[in-house]
């Protein structure tokens, strides 16, 4: 996928809930995507019939293996000026991303990487990789000053 300059008439929104999770050395969860190469909070699309926070958890669960335990909301990002108006390679659908971010805690499973994911890997919050999906940025930069509640 790449970012968009504007939105058109055309342009669809899809809403996804994401996760930061962390460690017991409080160091943060980051998948590299299979479809950009960047890395990216694990996450997608909420499905019809399910709430935000069974997104989050089956998506944390499907990209990587681990089950979680949802502690509190860090906000909702939908500026499209943010990177957040995307074109997806691999059908050409110019989409506007609308991501609730939640952090959440481990509470079991294997960390093992799926088919939308080249690696999975905990990093620490001073030292993450310079690399990182647009969309997720903004979410991680307020995430390490401490913000919570935010609407981008």
């Amino acid at each position: 996928m790449y970012a968009q300059k504007a939105a058109d008439a055309n342009t669809r929104v899809r809403v996804g809930a994401a996760a930061i999770v962390r460690d017991s050395r409080g160091w943060i969860l980051l998948e590299k995507r299979s479809d950009c190469g960047l890395w990216g909070l694990p996450g997608g699309r909420i499905e019809a019939g399910e709430s935000v926070r069974e997104a989050a958890v089956r998506e944390v669960k499907e990209e990587t293996g681990l089950d979680i335990e949802i502690t509190q909301l860090l906000g909702v990002y939908s500026e499209p000026d943010e990177f957040r108006i995307v074109t997806f390679l691999d059908n050409g659908d110019v989409v506007q991303l609308v991501d609730i971010i939640l952090e959440a805690k481990i509470i079991s499973g294997e960390l093992e990487p799926s088919s939308e994911s080249e690696a999975l890997q905990f990093f620490n919050p001073d030292a993450l990789p310079p690399d990182i999906v647009p969309p997720a940025r903004t979410p991680l930069h307020d995430f390490l000053q401490g913000l919570t509640g935010m609407i981008r």
